[in-house]
């Protein structure tokens, strides 16, 4: 086995990775919409939006939990993406297990 091909060939694997993953963006939301977030695969925030009635009739509190709910969301789905681009890589290297899922 030429380890050095395979260790350029993992590096390529990974440039693309990450690549694919700075493009990837997902979506959060919670109160059944009334805070949506979206971020990047990164865990970058990109976009923050209040629904303008939910200003009007949410107490602060409340408005800072469904911010956090919807960021944190994303970052979940971020995580997920990520677990499923691994996964897929590693049975597509014929690997299982190599990455830990």
């Amino acid at each position: 086995m030429d380890f050095h091909k395979l260790y350029e060939h993992a590096q390529q694997i990974q440039t693309r990775l990450m690549e694919e993953m700075e493009q990837a963006e997902v979506e959060g939301d919670s109160g059944g919409g009334m805070v949506r977030a979206r971020m990047n695969g990164k865990k970058e925030l990109l976009s923050l939006t209040i629904d303008p009635e939910t200003l009007r009739t949410v107490e602060p509190a409340m408005l800072q939990d469904l911010i956090v709910a919807a960021v944190n969301q994303c970052a979940r789905k971020v995580d997920a993406l990520l677990a499923e681009k691994l996964g897929g890589l590693a049975g597509r290297m014929n690997l299982p297990g190599l990455f830990g899922l």
